[in-house]
């Protein structure tokens, strides 16, 4: 006898449409949001009218990626992700916030590049910047852009912050590449440079990342005197004085301060 069944077309809920998947994530992460206790799955389906596979396969990739926690089989609850998450999203946007205002009247003051910058695995990530380009050579470091920790003063502030056992993790990890003649490309050169930068309070890059180029950096700490951000004027090698080290201290504590840091939680690098 012949088969002559159609073969049924996939549910909608089965068909890869990405946005379509966005938008049913969203929607168990808000049921999920509003009930404190685990939610078992087929009351995961109820709420948001979903089909169970369905549900399940979605909060399956979620629970792969730590943004829902499977309490134990077929029970869920938001994940620690979505807190690490949230307060990494919190500290940014409070930062730049809070920066913007003191890195204008610093940029007013000096006439010079003013950036602020985060770490994101072994890099420093620009995020905001002031400048103006009042003369033909002008340093523009834009939002978004990437550069090694070793070879800026703001990545060295954040290698300091970790520490000189996990420095030499980062020179086995990263082999120190070099930028420029100028950049350190030893590990007891590095540490010599973090120790001055740990006795001075401020960091410096001399041509290290781009020749003619120099920078100074200074900590951003936030209320649990955790190291959030930095603080730096970027400009060129003849135009860079010193007195511009005590200033960005200065200026990147008043940023600190505006998010509710106090001198006596400030974390020094560990030996």
């Amino acid at each position: 006898m012949g088969y002559n069944a159609t073969p049924m077309p996939a549910p909608k809920a089965e068909q890869k449409n990405p946005i379509q998947v966005i938008a049913r994530m969203m929607k168990l992460l808000d049921v999920l949001a509003g009930h404190p206790e685990p939610l078992g799955l087929k009351q995961v389906a109820q709420y948001t009218g979903l089909h169970p596979s369905t549900a399940h396969r979605i909060l399956s990739a979620m629970a792969a990626d730590r943004i829902v926690d499977r309490i134990e089989p077929g029970s869920y609850r938001l994940g620690m992700r979505l807190l690490e998450l949230g307060n990494l999203v919190k500290s940014r946007i409070n930062v730049r916030e809070m920066a913007l205002p003191v890195m204008r009247e610093l940029h007013a003051q000096i006439g010079e590049t003013v950036n602020l910058s985060v770490r994101h695995d072994d890099e420093i990530v620009y995020v905001e910047r002031t400048s103006s380009g009042r003369s033909a050579m002008r340093v523009v470091h834009v939002i978004g852009a990437r550069a090694a920790l070793h070879i800026t003063a703001a990545g060295k502030l954040f290698l300091l912050e970790e520490g000189f056992p996990k420095l030499r993790e980062y020179a086995k990890r990263t082999g120190l590449a070099g930028h420029t003649k100028n950049t350190l490309t030893t590990l007891p050169l590095l540490e010599r440079e973090l120790e001055r930068i740990q006795r001075q309070g401020w960091a410096t890059d001399s041509e290290e990342a781009e020749l003619g180029v120099r920078c100074v950096a200074a900590a951003v700490r936030d209320d649990a005197g955790h190291l959030i951000a930095a603080l730096s004027i970027s400009s060129p090698a003849d135009r860079m004085k010193p007195t511009w080290g005590p200033l960005v201290k200065e200026s990147a504590e008043r940023v600190a301060h505006a998010i509710g840091h106090r001198k006596d939680a400030t974390r020094i690098g560990a030996a």
